[in-house]
């Protein structure tokens, strides 16, 4: 089986996330830049993330500041989010069972693959973190994506863009498939995604298949 990450691997999403978390957070006080938000919370659930600025920052951020991310961040999505390029083909050539494990919450997850017209290859095998105890880095959405498809882990390929990701699927004891080719991606990505145990690098969907057919080895 094939887990996809959806943002930054399906949709090219990231740079519009963390600009929109960089303005809300700079909107209560919190100035940060979507550089900073990139390279510290790249890959990791909403939730995470907010708590480790509360911890950072010695105080609470409004109640209802997570609902105002998502709703910022669903409202740029819909207006300006593309499909990553060549998705289309990577998902219409790779045969069989296949889902979409996100540190996103559903209704972003959906928004972006039904923005993209993406949401046919996968649905209804959405899984995101909100449904575990631990995000990314910890193996539980893709230990939990896995048991809900009826596959072993040793018998599932994820494919991710953030370090916490890759070591996510490398603790669930899957194969990890590190993709570089989001508008996100700096030079240093691929080294960072080989240390945290990607076995190998790809920075454009159409080399996916072949990748995957390598690594089974068939």
């Amino acid at each position: 089986m094939i887990i996809f990450d959806c943002n930054g691997v399906l949709v090219d999403s990231e740079q519009i996330a963390a600009s929109v978390a960089a303005e809300e957070l700079t909107r209560v006080g919190v100035p940060i830049t979507p550089e900073l938000v990139s390279r510290y919370f790249l890959g990791r659930r909403p939730a995470d993330v907010f708590a480790a600025v509360e911890a950072a920052i010695k105080r609470k951020l409004p109640e209802s500041f997570g609902a105002a991310v998502n709703r910022a961040t669903l409202k740029r999505l819909r207006a300006e989010l593309r499909a990553m390029p060549h998705a289309v083909h990577a998902l219409t050539w790779l045969r069989g069972p296949k889902c979409v494990a996100s540190s996103s919450p559903h209704d972003r997850i959906r928004a972006s693959l039904e923005t993209t017209d993406l949401t046919r290859f996968f649905d209804p095998y959405l899984f995101s973190a909100s449904e575990v105890p631990n995000g990314k880095p910890a193996a539980d959405l893709f230990l939990h994506a896995a048991s809900r498809m009826n596959f072993r882990p040793s018998e599932c390929i994820v494919v991710e863009d953030s370090p916490a990701g890759v070591t996510a699927a490398t603790s669930a004891g899957m194969t990890a498939i590190g993709f570089v080719g989001g508008s996100h991606a700096g030079a240093s990505l691929g080294q960072d995604l080989m240390a945290a145990g990607a076995r190998t690098i790809v920075a454009d969907m159409r080399h996916l298949k072949g990748t995957i057919v390598s690594l089974r080895g068939y």
